[in-house]
Formats: C-alpha cells, sequence, structure tokens
C-alpha cells in the first residue's frame, strides 16, 4: 500500500496516524512493544520533506547511490544560515563533510586535544557526550548549568581551570541549543564563553544540531559568528530538524583561525558520509525552508499543549518552557517517585532509572531517563513532543493516570 502523500500546507507532525508510524523498522518503534508510546529518542513522527523526497526519489531513479562529490552541502547550509541567521561571513571553504555531528565532533577533539586531555561539558546534557569523549581517550569535567539551566559562567571559569591542570589543550564542548534543556543560548551568553575560553587557552567545539529548531520567540546565534570564537568549530547537519538521522551526513566548520587544524582532518573521515545524506541534507538546507517553517508552527503549539496537559494531568511536575528543539525536561522529583539510578556512568544508558522507569512500565510511555545526562538528571525525564497532538495528549494522560494509582510502596 503506498504510504500517505504529505500536505504541501499542513502540520507534518499531524500526517502519520499512529499505526503507520507503528510500521517503521527505527529504533524510536522497535525498540518497545507496540502498546509502548515512545517519546524518547530524538526522531519525529513526520513524513519527509517534499524537497529531500523528490531528490532521494530522483537519485534512486537514476542509480544515483556512488560517492559524494562536490561543495553542494556547504554552500546550500551557507545560504540558509545567510537567511535564517544573518551569518553572512560563512566560508564554504573552512567547511569539510563527517559521518555525522557526534563523529564529526570526535574527530576534531582530536586535532585539538591530546589523549588524557579535559575536555568540559555544561550538565546535564546530551549523553553521548560522555560516552564519545571518554571512548576517545579525554577526560570530562561537568561545568554545571545554573539553577535557571541556563550556561553558569561561574562553574565554567571553575572547570577551565581544573581542566587546564590536567592536560595541554583543553576544550569546551558546547551543546548551541541545549539538549536536554531546550535552552537557546543568547549571543551575550556566548560571548562571555568565548572570553572565557581565551583567557584559559580553551578551544570551543559547538554541537549545533537542533540549530534550525530556534522556537518562535528565541534566535538561535551560531556561535562561529560570536566575537573571540575565531579559533572554534561548529559541527551541524540537518538531521534533527528535517529527521534525516538515518541519512548520514554532517558538516564540520571552524572559524577563520581554526581552519588550518580543519586541514589537518584525516582523509578517511570523507569516507564516512553517504552520497544519498549528502544529497538530503543538502536538499533540507537549500529547498526544506517552507516545510520547517511548518514543522516550527506544529513544535510551537506542541510545547503550548505540552504546558497545558502537564498542568491537568500532572501539575506536581515542573519544566522550563523549551526555547528550542523539540525536547522538554521534566522534573519529577515532587511526585515522590524513588530516584535511585542504577550504576551507570554519565551517557551511558544501559538501564533505565526511576521515574523513566515507573512511566515504562505503569503508564506504558517510554522517556528518556534523566540520569544518563550527568549532574543534574537524577529525577527528571526527557520527553520528545515532536508527535501527534493526539500522541502526545494520550502519553501524558497515560503518565498521570499512573502517578494517581501510584502505591505507597511506590
Amino acid at each position: 500500500m503506498a504510504g500517505p502523500t504529505p500536505s504541501a500546507a499542513g502540520n507534518p507532525l499531524t500526517v502519520l496516524t499512529l499505526d503507520e508510524l507503528r510500521r517503521r523498522s527505527s529504533v524510536k518503534w522497535r525498540m518497545h512493544p507496540p502498546d509502548v508510546l515512545p517519546l524518547w529518542v530524538a526522531e519525529q513522527d513526520v513524513p519527509l520533506a517534499p524537497a529531500v523526497a523528490d531528490v532521494l526519489r530522483r537519485a534512486v531513479d537514476l542509480g544515483d547511490t556512488g560517492y559524494p562529490h562536490g561543495t553542494a552541502y556547504a554552500e546550500a547550509l551557507g545560504e540558509f544560515a545567510a537567511d535564517r541567521w544573518g551569518w553572512t561571513g560563512f566560508r564554504v571553504d573552512h567547511t569539510t563533510v563527517v559521518p555525522d555531528v557526534m563523529m564529526g565532533i570526535v574527530e576534531v577533539l582530536r586535532l585539538v586535544t591530546d589523549p588524557g586531555d579535559a575536555v568540559v561539558v555544561c550538565s546535564p546534557v546530551y549523553p553521548p557526550f560522555y560516552a564519545f569523549v571518554s571512548h576517545a581517550g579525554r577526560r570530562v569535567i561537568e561545568a554545571p548549568l545554573g539553577p535557571d539551566l541556563r550556561l553558569d559562567h561561574a562553574a565554567l571559569d571553575e572547570a577551565f581551570r581544573r581542566a587546564r591542570a590536567l592536560g595541554r589543550r583543553p576544550a569546551l564542548l558546547l551543546c548551541n541549543p541545549h539538549n536536554p534543556t531546550g535552552v537557546v543560548h543568547r549571543r551575550d551568553e556566548l560571548e562571555a564563553v568565548a572570553d572565557l575560553a581565551d583567557r584559559h587557552g580553551v578551544r570551543v567545539v559547538s554541537d549545533e544540531i537542533h540549530a534550525p529548531l530556534a522556537l518562535p520567540g528565541a534566535e538561535f546565534t551560531p556561535y562561529l559568528t560570536v566575537a573571540g570564537a575565531e579559533n572554534a568549530f561548529a559541527l551541524t547537519s540537518a538531521s534533527k530538524a528535517w529527521n534525516l538521522a538515518g541519512l548520514k551526513a554532517a558538516l564540520a566548520v571552524a572559524g577563520p583561525r581554526a581552519a588550518a587544524d580543519l586541514r589537518r582532518m584525516p582523509e578517511e573521515v570523507s569516507h564516512g558520509p553517504s552520497h544519498l545524506g549528502v544529497l538530503a541534507h543538502t536538499a533540507a538546507f537549500r529547498a526544506g525552508g517552507p516545510w520547517l517553517d511548518r514543522l516550527l508552527d506544529g513544535l510551537d503549539a506542541n510545547r503550548t499543549l505540552l504546558e497545558s496537559l502537564l498542568a491537568k494531568h500532572l501539575p506536581a511536575v515542573t519544566h522550563r518552557r523549551p526555547e528550542g528543539t523539540y525536547l522538554a525536561w521534566l522534573d519529577c522529583t515532587a511526585l515522590g517517585i524513588p530516584t535511585e539510578a542504577p550504576a551507570d556512568e554519565p551517557g551511558v544508558a544501559s538501564d533505565l532509572a526511576w521515574p523513566a522507569r515507573f512511566f515504562l512500565d505503569r503508564a506504558r510511555v517510554a522517556l528518556s531517563s534523566g540520569h544518563v545526562f550527568g549532574t543534574g538528571g537524577a529525577g527528571f525525564v526527557r520527553l520528545n513532543f515532536a508527535t501527534s497532538p493526539a500522541i502526545l495528549t494520550e502519553a501524558v494522560t497515560r503518565m498521570g493516570r499512573a502517578a494517581d494509582a501510584r502505591r505507597p510502596q511506590d
């Protein structure tokens, strides 16, 4: 049976039915049994943007499945960045294609740090920051976010001092916008980061995979446009905004004083990106803007819906309205659900801690467990609201029923 034809003008989050989504074979929809509503991993419940689907169909029809070539991807990102973020100084010759954002981060860190050097992260933060950095032989130092979940510059200053004492070439791995909190860092905040990094001799690597997903009311600032960021790097792709995780291709972008470092990237890294991935990401940045705008409207509506659902069904759960991404960081500590984490290292999701385990077992809703996001994550869950309003409503309603029915011994 042919799949649904996405509307040219509708909300992408309302196109696919639950039955259609359950036919997907990706990890989001196959990790758990069919009765579970999966609101955990960062996949969206949307069809492909027409511009992306068209370029992939043309490639398949032509048998155009060879090796990637050229600079069209970087050119498309540069055009998108100028239009959306006012980044007029983007340099195509200061970019290189990498397999995906996290692999690109690891390769950049290998260029600018040595084994045993420290990499600072702002916890709670995307779990692979811990795992990938550690597996690359670098040491992770946390600079926890402040109580308002924004960057804490005093904590960064202290972490940079510690990092400098541990090794010759420390780095900061920044998440911009921030995952899991949905904070979109302001320009003044990033300028303060650049000033601190310069004073301590810290190289900044900015993960900007969620950059196109700044929601209404927030403005994304590319780190490389900030004064003092000339020796920094950014990694980005269309993966999160256009749901292209299965089509591997990302871009590493160097500031003007980091371009020579980027030219030292090993040649074999360029063998990782997929040709179809490059085509898809290029099409997304070049022609996927109208679809993205409809998605952002749908995500804006969903974050408002989530607030009302939590107020009705889980009033003890608190969260700060995300400024970007499609991720909500929910503080469940007031529910009285045990929050002990299993004996895992941060970033290692070998098991679920409560309350994520509680909501999976009792509500049949899969959420990301807060403990794997590092310091500040215990007692939290991350909820992916890039789904239909109907699924989001059913999920939070189930969670509320489970919390209300909780036995005292729980």
